[in-house]
């Protein structure tokens, strides 16, 4: 079993689109708060997904409190504005002062963010790994653990490693060293870099594609997240059942159930085809999924898997989730 002594102080969260990334992200957060810890949930897309998932009012670009977890641990959020990211390493490295907010009122931080090549990038990761090491007046950190709601998997190599790309091209100053600092971070044990995926071909492919880049770059790889797997509703001899069963015995059987006459054309026949079809639909699927999860199973990393919320995603489900979590020992 992980004890919470065990984990990455910066948790990391990708996975292919349309695979719950963020919803996981929030969940992990949640899970790592247990027990009176604090925990940082960081949004770099500027998509406000997290305020959604908690229902709350759009994040500003400030650390707010969310949520309360388990064991009166606390969650806060921070939706990274990399226009005001820049304005702070600007006033951190140069005290610009009022002469950054001039730079931005005339647009010039807009351009940086914009064109200047990863910058955007660098002040985002920048952001998250200066909250992992921050202390308090005591040397304590301010957080226990910092989760990042990171880019696609597609993106998320480049997007952790620009740092390396700018400290190459920036080979003295503030710069420089902000990269490097960063990077000693990002490719430390104190990050760990978490796929989510679906028992899908595609997400799978991705996460394995993802994995593989990931670890060429040397970025500490954490965990599989196999998110929104559905239940289990017929065992191996079930599905035996549904490779021999006949149409007569069926019909006979909903007859017998009180379902209708089993001649043709009575209630029970109707039934059947429906019935055929979707017993020969889920057949396919568990055996799509299966092939997948020996798919996931040759990439060596540890794999959890999270359950499909037949009423859907909301804050109690949220926390469900992180329940799940620390079940599996993830948090």
């Amino acid at each position: 079993m992980v004890t919470l002594e065990d984990v990455s102080r910066l948790q990391v969260v990708s996975g292919k689109g349309g695979t719950g990334k963020t919803t996981v992200a929030a969940a992990l957060a949640l899970a790592l708060a247990t027990a009176g810890k604090r925990t940082l949930l960081v949004e770099v897309e500027g998509r406000q997904g997290i305020a959604q998932l908690f229902e709350t009012q759009a994040l500003p670009y400030e650390e707010r409190k969310i949520a309360v977890a388990s064991g009166g641990g606390e969650v806060y959020a921070l939706a990274i504005d990399p226009e005001l990211a820049l304005l702070d390493y600007l006033q951190m490295f140069y005290k610009l002062g009022g002469a950054g907010r001039a730079l931005k009122k005339l647009g010039a931080i807009d351009f940086a963010t914009t064109i200047a090549p990863g910058v955007r990038d660098v002040l985002l990761t920048g952001k998250a790994c200066e909250a992992v090491r921050r202390k308090d007046r005591n040397g304590r950190f301010v957080y226990d653990y910092v989760v990042m709601d990171a880019p696609p998997t597609g993106r998320v190599t480049r997007f952790l490693n620009v740092n390396d790309e700018v400290a190459g091209l920036a080979r003295i100053g503030p710069i420089h060293n902000q990269a490097q600092a960063v990077m000693r971070v990002l490719k430390s044990s104190e990050t760990a870099v978490h796929l989510v995926t679906l028992l899908e071909e595609m997400p799978v492919q991705e996460t394995a594609d993802g994995i593989a880049e990931l670890r060429a770059a040397k970025l500490p790889v954490g965990r599989v997240i196999v998110n929104m797997v559905r239940p289990e509703v017929l065992d191996e001899d079930g599905l035996e059942l549904v490779r021999s069963v006949t149409r007569s015995s069926v019909a006979r059987s909903l007859s017998a159930a009180g379902l209708g006459g089993a001649r043709r054309g009575g209630h029970a026949e109707r039934l059947v085809d429906p019935l055929l079809q979707q017993a020969e639909e889920y057949a396919e699927r568990h055996a799509l999924e299966h092939e997948q999860r020996a798919a996931l199973g040759e990439l060596d990393l540890p794999l959890h898997e999270l359950p499909l919320l037949a009423e859907g995603m909301d804050l109690a489900g949220l926390y469900q989730l992180a329940n799940e979590l620390r079940k599996q020992g993830i948090a």
